[in-house]
């Protein structure tokens, strides 16, 4: 995922790309369904999160960089939570 998100940064032309993209009815469902994703999971992340900076800069970075950004967020808060899985849902709320 790394790697692709880098090649994509480096390698393609977002404003070009990214409006062809958007010129054609499966991409703009696709990028509807991927900003849906990206919007819900990002309440979760300022749903639990104790800092409101650092919920900002979660929600940034899932706009940005995608479930790359959700992942490692997943992967943090798993960690954090010691198996806790209400800790893990809920986060300050647990």
């Amino acid at each position: 995922m790394t790697t692709a998100l880098i090649y994509g940064f480096t390698v393609g032309d977002f404003l070009s790309e990214g409006s062809q993209l958007a010129s054609m009815p499966w991409g703009i469902i696709s990028l509807v369904d991927l900003y849906t994703g990206f919007t819900l999971f990002s309440g979760w992340i300022i749903y639990r999160e104790k800092s409101l900076p650092a919920a900002i800069l979660w929600t940034i970075a899932m706009m940005t960089l995608g479930f790359f950004a959700g992942s490692l967020y997943a992967f943090i808060a798993l960690q954090s939570s010691n198996g806790d899985w209400r800790k893990f849902w809920l986060g300050k709320h647990a």
